[in-house]
């Protein structure tokens, strides 16, 4: 590793992230500022950084990661007390578990909670995978929550005007009334941004904690026909209306 050139196979760090298919460039910076990235076990700490392709081994949230040789594109049925990561310390089950079959490394695009299941897509086209997750391009996230208590169109009013989260952002979003079963009230949430935690935090912030919740949709891709679990690539169809919803061709990735 170095800060210039030199090595037999220079490349920068950024560029070999987008080309493992971790992130785009820029979406591979952020994880350098979060301290994610390792080159031979060393914690990366300034941009620019060149590695050396012929022996260095990078490393991402303790993952090691290689340039892809083809793209894939998959939707998984998460289940609950599913980790949303390829790797966990405390020797959790991860969606890596249940994407052994596949034969690609794939990483997920924004994460689901370890109890929440439903649609998680999971890519190594970085590009797209950082689109889909940059609050910038509003990408439809649809929610189905059981909640506790009597749920008011009150309630659901002031969630769709927004509300602080624990970052500090404005959460929003808008909400249906399912039903009320036994003290409790089925809603379905549309957010369009998918901040950490964000249906959790608005449903207490309104006095209805979340019991139960399940995403049903991601950029309009489902699970249906998916047991819990299961997972299933995507057809051409789905990959191409999900990099035209995001700006991207596809045939031509954009910088």
């Amino acid at each position: 590793m170095s800060d210039g050139g030199g090595e037999t196979s220079p490349i920068r760090i950024n560029k070999y992230l987008s080309l493992c298919g971790v992130s785009s460039r820029r979406g591979a910076d952020k994880l350098i500022e979060r301290g994610s990235v390792t080159v031979n076990d060393e914690t990366v700490t300034t941009m620019g950084v060149v590695i050396d392709t012929s022996k260095d081994v990078v490393r991402v949230k303790g993952t090691r990661v290689e340039p892809v040789t083809r793209q894939v594109y998959v939707v998984l049925n998460k289940p609950k007390q599913v980790m949303t990561t390829l790797f966990d310390p405390f020797k959790r089950k991860t969606v890596l578990h249940l994407l052994k079959n596949l034969g690609d490394r794939v990483y997920p695009v924004g994460r689901l909670d370890y109890d929440t299941e439903g649609v998680l897509l999971l890519t190594n086209d970085g590009d797209l995978a950082y689109r889909l997750a940059h609050p910038r391009y509003q990408v439809a996230k649809v929610y189905e929550a059981r909640v506790d208590g009597a749920f008011t169109t009150e309630a659901a009013a002031r969630i769709k005007k927004g509300i602080k989260l624990e970052d500090g952002a404005t959460g929003h979003a808008s909400v249906a009334i399912l039903g009320k079963p036994q003290q409790t009230t089925r809603i379905r949430l549309t957010l369009t941004e998918g901040r950490k935690r964000e249906v959790k935090q608005l449903c207490k912030a309104v006095g209805h904690p979340v019991k139960y919740l399940r995403r049903i949709s991601f950029a309009g891709v489902t699970v249906a026909r998916l047991g819990t679990g299961q997972w299933r690539e995507l057809s051409a169809i789905e990959v191409k209306n999900l990099k035209d919803l995001v700006g991207l061709s596809s045939d031509k990735k954009q910088p």
